[in-house]
């Protein structure tokens, strides 16, 4: 079975050696390459290129960051029948894809159940979305999540860490600045339906729990799976009582958010969402820049995962 392992060297818990004894326990089964990412959108490359000589898997070693690369890369033509499938060993502080596939959280440990799948020939298809012509994994969203998501990666150029604390510190900034400005800009469209405007905060899963804040299960939309379409919350209301309700309903139970001035949708094939003005948007935890409407598609069954 011919296998490339694709390395972030920056995410936390890859020193050299801890890559070495992982690639070695990978090895012993695997007719093995080893590729390091460099930059941004490197692992985008790297997985293509392993698609285009026929590997049978590729193995991303990082965070939820690397794992959408990795994912870009191998579905950069389409979903196909034949094509590597994908292995997760977790490093870094939230990886909620690896999670929710019930993966331990310790590299070490997860190799070793990714090495019992193999022997066992197991796995498993999972759907997944698409945000315009970039694929995602467990989340995506346009405006307020996002505008979280790039006040992190600022932070993380002068040497902060992705950790909970740092959304956590985010978001509660970025819900002043919206509360400053009575930020409504959001715009919500789904086949054969009105338009649902006036939006405060759209939130888009594809996965349950929608994240984590260190063991804690953060229930966003508590019945998104990658067996289902994408799921979404939207929210209209932005007083300072409604949104502590919402996330107290997210942290302690596990309906997920509910009330007056909540939208939630299940298990939907096909969404937009417009700002009023150019917004941020993310997949995966990823900023991806600026954009002014978004189109999110479903796809069922897009990819192979050994786990």
């Amino acid at each position: 079975m011919r296998a490339l392992l694709i390395v972030n060297p920056g995410a936390g818990g890859t020193a050299p050696r801890v890559r070495e004894v992982l690639a070695g326990a990978l090895g012993s089964i695997l007719k093995l390459d080893v590729a390091t990412s460099a930059r941004r959108g490197h692992a985008i490359d790297l997985a293509h290129q392993a698609a285009v000589d026929g590997l049978d898997a590729v193995v991303a070693l990082g965070g939820d960051g690397t794992v959408n690369e990795v994912v870009n890369g191998l579905l950069s033509d389409g979903p196909a029948a034949v094509r590597p499938a994908l292995a997760v060993v977790p490093v870094g502080s939230t990886n909620i894809f690896a999670r929710v596939l019930g993966l331990p959280r310790d590299p070490v440990e997860a190799t070793g159940e990714i090495l019992t799948a193999i022997r066992a020939g197991r796995s498993r298809l999972v759907g997944l979305g698409r945000l315009d012509e970039r694929w995602f994994t467990c989340c995506a969203g346009i405006g307020f999540d996002a505008e979280i998501v790039r006040r992190v990666e600022r932070r993380r150029r002068h040497g902060d860490r992705a950790s909970g604390p740092a959304y956590v510190r985010s978001a509660s900034a970025q819900f002043v600045t919206a509360m400053r400005r009575q930020d409504r800009p959001l715009t919500l469209y789904r086949p054969g339906a009105d338009p649902v405007t006036g939006l405060f905060a759209a939130f888009v899963a594809n996965a349950a729990p929608w994240s984590f804040l260190g063991s804690r299960s953060v229930n966003l939309c508590p019945q998104a799976s990658f067996d289902t379409g994408l799921d979404l919350v939207a929210l209209s209301r932005m007083g300072l009582f409604s949104m502590l309700r919402s996330v107290r309903q997210m942290l302690t139970t596990d309906a997920g958010p509910r009330g007056r001035g909540v939208l939630a949708w299940h298990d939907e094939s096909d969404l937009a969402v417009a700002g009023d003005r150019p917004l941020a948007v993310q997949v995966d935890g990823e900023y991806l820049g600026e954009r002014e409407s978004i189109r999110l598609r479903a796809v069922p069954r897009a990819l192979r995962v050994i786990c």
